[in-house]
Protein backbone atom coordinates (compact mmCIF):
# COMPACT_ATOMS: atom_id res chain seq x y z
CA UNK A 1 0.00 0.00 0.00
CA UNK A 2 3.08 2.18 0.98
CA UNK A 3 4.76 2.08 -1.77
CA UNK A 4 1.19 2.32 -4.69
CA UNK A 5 0.65 5.56 -2.89
CA UNK A 6 4.47 7.16 -3.08
CA UNK A 7 4.60 6.01 -6.30
CA UNK A 8 1.53 7.64 -7.50
CA UNK A 9 2.23 10.78 -5.38
CA UNK A 10 5.65 11.10 -7.45
CA UNK A 11 3.61 10.81 -10.87
CA UNK A 12 1.36 13.29 -9.78
CA UNK A 13 4.34 15.84 -8.74
CA UNK A 14 6.16 14.98 -11.62
CA UNK A 15 2.83 15.64 -13.85
CA UNK A 16 2.79 18.91 -12.37
CA UNK A 17 6.18 19.92 -12.72
CA UNK A 18 6.40 18.97 -16.34
CA UNK A 19 3.17 21.13 -17.00
CA UNK A 20 4.07 24.47 -14.76
CA UNK A 21 7.66 23.65 -17.20
CA UNK A 22 5.49 23.92 -20.07
CA UNK A 23 3.48 26.61 -19.34
CA UNK A 24 6.28 28.71 -18.24
CA UNK A 25 5.07 28.39 -14.56
CA UNK A 26 7.26 27.73 -11.83
CA UNK A 27 6.31 24.48 -9.66
CA UNK A 28 6.10 26.57 -6.28
CA UNK A 29 2.69 28.33 -8.05
CA UNK A 30 0.70 25.30 -7.89
CA UNK A 31 0.00 22.96 -4.72
CA UNK A 32 -1.29 19.60 -4.65
CA UNK A 33 -4.33 19.08 -2.73
CA UNK A 34 -4.65 15.38 -1.75
CA UNK A 35 -9.23 14.92 -1.63
CA UNK A 36 -9.34 12.14 0.82
CA UNK A 37 -12.83 11.31 0.55
CA UNK A 38 -13.16 7.56 1.59
CA UNK A 39 -9.69 7.26 1.91
CA UNK A 40 -8.96 5.77 5.52
CA UNK A 41 -6.54 7.63 7.94
CA UNK A 42 -3.55 5.65 7.86
CA UNK A 43 -3.65 6.14 3.91
CA UNK A 44 -3.99 9.54 4.27
CA UNK A 45 -0.69 9.62 7.30
CA UNK A 46 1.41 7.55 4.38
CA UNK A 47 1.26 10.98 1.77
CA UNK A 48 1.61 13.09 5.10
CA UNK A 49 4.57 11.67 6.31
CA UNK A 50 6.13 11.46 2.70
CA UNK A 51 6.01 15.73 2.17
CA UNK A 52 2.76 16.07 1.78
CA UNK A 53 0.72 18.94 3.70
CA UNK A 54 -2.93 19.66 1.93
CA UNK A 55 -5.55 17.46 2.37
CA UNK A 56 -9.44 18.09 2.10
CA UNK A 57 -12.58 16.09 2.69
CA UNK A 58 -16.07 16.53 1.11
CA UNK A 59 -18.53 15.80 3.92
CA UNK A 60 -18.24 16.68 7.46
CA UNK A 61 -18.97 13.62 8.77
CA UNK A 62 -15.13 11.63 7.56
CA UNK A 63 -13.46 15.04 8.78
CA UNK A 64 -14.73 13.91 12.01
CA UNK A 65 -13.64 10.47 11.57
CA UNK A 66 -10.44 11.06 10.72
CA UNK A 67 -9.47 13.98 12.86
CA UNK A 68 -7.91 11.70 16.34
CA UNK A 69 -5.87 9.91 13.65
CA UNK A 70 -4.36 12.57 11.91
CA UNK A 71 -3.99 15.91 14.15
CA UNK A 72 -0.66 15.51 15.34
CA UNK A 73 0.34 15.11 11.98
CA UNK A 74 1.63 18.49 10.19
CA UNK A 75 -0.70 19.46 8.04
CA UNK A 76 -3.24 21.53 6.71
CA UNK A 77 -6.98 20.73 5.96
CA UNK A 78 -9.60 22.30 3.57
CA UNK A 79 -13.16 21.86 3.13
CA UNK A 80 -14.41 21.35 -0.27
CA UNK A 81 -17.42 19.55 -0.30
CA UNK A 82 -21.23 21.40 0.23
CA UNK A 83 -21.46 22.79 3.75
CA UNK A 84 -24.72 23.10 5.65
CA UNK A 85 -24.95 25.42 7.98
CA UNK A 86 -26.20 23.41 10.73
CA UNK A 87 -22.26 21.82 9.80
CA UNK A 88 -20.23 24.93 10.33
CA UNK A 89 -19.44 24.34 14.04
CA UNK A 90 -17.96 20.95 13.03
CA UNK A 91 -15.87 22.62 10.76
CA UNK A 92 -14.18 24.84 13.34
CA UNK A 93 -13.85 22.06 15.82
CA UNK A 94 -11.85 20.18 13.56
CA UNK A 95 -9.52 22.73 12.60
CA UNK A 96 -10.41 22.87 8.82
CA UNK A 97 -8.21 26.42 7.50
CA UNK A 98 -10.03 27.34 4.54
CA UNK A 99 -13.36 26.54 2.86
CA UNK A 100 -13.10 26.15 -0.69
CA UNK A 101 -16.86 25.53 -1.30
CA UNK A 102 -18.45 28.97 -0.13
CA UNK A 103 -21.28 29.73 -2.74
CA UNK A 104 -24.08 31.63 -0.79
CA UNK A 105 -24.65 34.34 0.93
CA UNK A 106 -26.62 32.32 3.85
CA UNK A 107 -23.74 30.62 4.48
CA UNK A 108 -21.26 33.19 4.40
CA UNK A 109 -23.31 35.54 7.38
CA UNK A 110 -23.53 31.98 9.55
CA UNK A 111 -20.24 31.33 9.44
CA UNK A 112 -19.02 34.90 10.42
CA UNK A 113 -21.30 34.98 13.08
CA UNK A 114 -19.68 31.61 14.24
CA UNK A 115 -16.12 33.09 13.80
CA UNK A 116 -17.40 36.10 16.04
CA UNK A 117 -18.04 34.22 18.90
CA UNK A 118 -15.03 32.37 18.83
CA UNK A 119 -12.65 35.31 17.74
CA UNK A 120 -11.37 33.87 15.17
CA UNK A 121 -11.01 33.97 11.17
CA UNK A 122 -10.76 31.92 8.09
CA UNK A 123 -9.60 31.63 4.56
CA UNK A 124 -12.42 30.97 2.15
CA UNK A 125 -12.91 30.46 -1.60
CA UNK A 126 -15.85 31.31 -3.92
CA UNK A 127 -16.76 28.33 -5.49
CA UNK A 128 -18.69 29.20 -9.15
CA UNK A 129 -20.39 27.11 -11.10
CA UNK A 130 -18.66 27.26 -14.64
CA UNK A 131 -20.02 24.17 -15.88
CA UNK A 132 -23.71 25.26 -15.63
CA UNK A 133 -24.81 21.76 -14.25
CA UNK A 134 -27.72 21.47 -12.26
CA UNK A 135 -25.88 19.00 -10.35
CA UNK A 136 -23.54 21.07 -9.04
CA UNK A 137 -23.53 24.05 -6.46
CA UNK A 138 -21.26 27.12 -6.54
CA UNK A 139 -22.22 30.60 -7.90
CA UNK A 140 -23.52 31.62 -11.13
CA UNK A 141 -20.56 33.35 -12.98
CA UNK A 142 -22.48 36.19 -13.33
CA UNK A 143 -23.12 36.75 -9.85
CA UNK A 144 -19.66 35.42 -8.68
CA UNK A 145 -18.61 39.11 -8.36
CA UNK A 146 -21.60 40.91 -6.68
CA UNK A 147 -21.45 38.00 -4.16
CA UNK A 148 -17.80 38.65 -3.35
CA UNK A 149 -18.56 42.03 -3.08
CA UNK A 150 -21.22 41.00 -0.44
CA UNK A 151 -19.00 38.27 1.61
CA UNK A 152 -16.06 41.14 1.18
CA UNK A 153 -17.85 42.62 4.33
CA UNK A 154 -17.45 39.90 6.67
CA UNK A 155 -14.14 40.94 8.55
CA UNK A 156 -13.82 37.38 9.78
CA UNK A 157 -13.94 35.84 5.77
CA UNK A 158 -10.82 35.59 4.36
CA UNK A 159 -11.55 35.73 0.38
CA UNK A 160 -8.56 34.10 -0.88
CA UNK A 161 -9.46 33.29 -4.63
CA UNK A 162 -12.26 31.09 -6.80
CA UNK A 163 -12.61 27.54 -6.63
CA UNK A 164 -14.57 25.35 -9.58
CA UNK A 165 -15.22 21.99 -10.09
CA UNK A 166 -15.59 22.54 -13.76
CA UNK A 167 -17.02 19.60 -16.51
CA UNK A 168 -16.46 15.79 -16.53
CA UNK A 169 -15.71 15.99 -19.74
CA UNK A 170 -13.04 13.93 -21.79
CA UNK A 171 -13.38 17.10 -24.52
CA UNK A 172 -10.43 18.87 -23.00
CA UNK A 173 -11.92 22.18 -25.13
CA UNK A 174 -14.87 21.83 -23.07
CA UNK A 175 -13.05 21.39 -19.87
CA UNK A 176 -10.72 24.62 -20.58
CA UNK A 177 -13.79 27.01 -21.22
CA UNK A 178 -14.63 26.56 -17.68
CA UNK A 179 -11.27 26.93 -16.37
CA UNK A 180 -10.95 30.32 -18.38
CA UNK A 181 -14.23 31.58 -16.66
CA UNK A 182 -13.11 31.16 -13.48
CA UNK A 183 -9.63 32.92 -14.60
CA UNK A 184 -11.88 35.86 -16.07
CA UNK A 185 -13.41 36.40 -13.12
CA UNK A 186 -10.18 35.96 -11.21
CA UNK A 187 -9.23 39.19 -13.76
CA UNK A 188 -12.06 40.96 -12.94
CA UNK A 189 -12.13 40.68 -9.64
CA UNK A 190 -9.03 42.12 -9.18
CA UNK A 191 -10.00 44.69 -11.96
CA UNK A 192 -12.77 45.64 -9.45
CA UNK A 193 -9.95 46.37 -6.31
CA UNK A 194 -12.75 45.04 -3.90
CA UNK A 195 -11.21 45.92 -0.05
CA UNK A 196 -10.33 42.90 2.03
CA UNK A 197 -10.32 40.44 -1.11
CA UNK A 198 -7.30 38.82 -2.47
CA UNK A 199 -7.23 36.46 -5.53
CA UNK A 200 -4.07 34.66 -5.55
CA UNK A 201 -6.03 31.13 -5.93
CA UNK A 202 -7.49 29.28 -8.12
CA UNK A 203 -8.43 26.15 -7.26
CA UNK A 204 -9.37 24.29 -10.35
CA UNK A 205 -8.74 20.77 -12.07
CA UNK A 206 -8.14 16.86 -11.01
CA UNK A 207 -6.35 14.00 -11.92
CA UNK A 208 -7.95 13.78 -15.20
CA UNK A 209 -7.72 17.35 -16.23
CA UNK A 210 -4.69 19.07 -14.08
CA UNK A 211 -2.63 19.63 -17.03
CA UNK A 212 -5.45 21.73 -18.56
CA UNK A 213 -6.29 23.71 -15.33
CA UNK A 214 -2.49 24.57 -14.78
CA UNK A 215 -2.11 25.95 -17.97
CA UNK A 216 -4.81 28.35 -17.37
CA UNK A 217 -3.59 29.15 -14.30
CA UNK A 218 -4.90 26.84 -11.18
CA UNK A 219 -2.67 27.30 -8.12
CA UNK A 220 -4.55 24.33 -6.33
CA UNK A 221 -5.16 21.26 -8.38
CA UNK A 222 -7.25 18.36 -6.20
CA UNK A 223 -6.32 14.78 -6.48
CA UNK A 224 -7.66 11.92 -5.03
CA UNK A 225 -8.16 8.46 -6.87
CA UNK A 226 -5.10 8.70 -8.71
CA UNK A 227 -3.22 8.84 -5.56
CA UNK A 228 -5.11 6.55 -3.34
CA UNK A 229 -6.75 4.24 -5.72
CA UNK A 230 -10.07 3.69 -6.89
CA UNK A 231 -12.95 4.40 -4.19
CA UNK A 232 -15.46 2.29 -3.81
CA UNK A 233 -18.58 4.91 -5.00
CA UNK A 234 -19.05 6.49 -8.19
CA UNK A 235 -17.99 10.08 -8.27
CA UNK A 236 -22.10 11.25 -8.41
CA UNK A 237 -21.82 10.18 -4.37
CA UNK A 238 -19.71 13.39 -3.96
CA UNK A 239 -20.37 15.54 -6.93
CA UNK A 240 -24.12 15.28 -7.20
CA UNK A 241 -24.27 17.26 -4.31
CA UNK A 242 -28.24 18.05 -4.58
CA UNK A 243 -29.12 14.57 -4.00
CA UNK A 244 -26.74 14.12 -1.23
CA UNK A 245 -26.06 15.41 2.44
CA UNK A 246 -22.65 15.82 4.68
Amino acid sequence: MKEDILHNLALINDRIKRSCEQSGRNSNEVRLLLATKTVSADRIKIALENGQELIAENKVQELKEKYEDLKDIPHENHFIGHLQTNKIKDILKYDVTCVQSLDRLELAEKLHQRLLTENRTMDVLIQVNTSNEESKFGVNPDQAIELTRKISNYSTLKIKGLMTIGLFSAETEKVRACFKILKKLQQDIITGNIPNVEMKELSMGMSSDLETAIEEGATIVRVGTAVFGARIYPDSYYWDEGKTNN
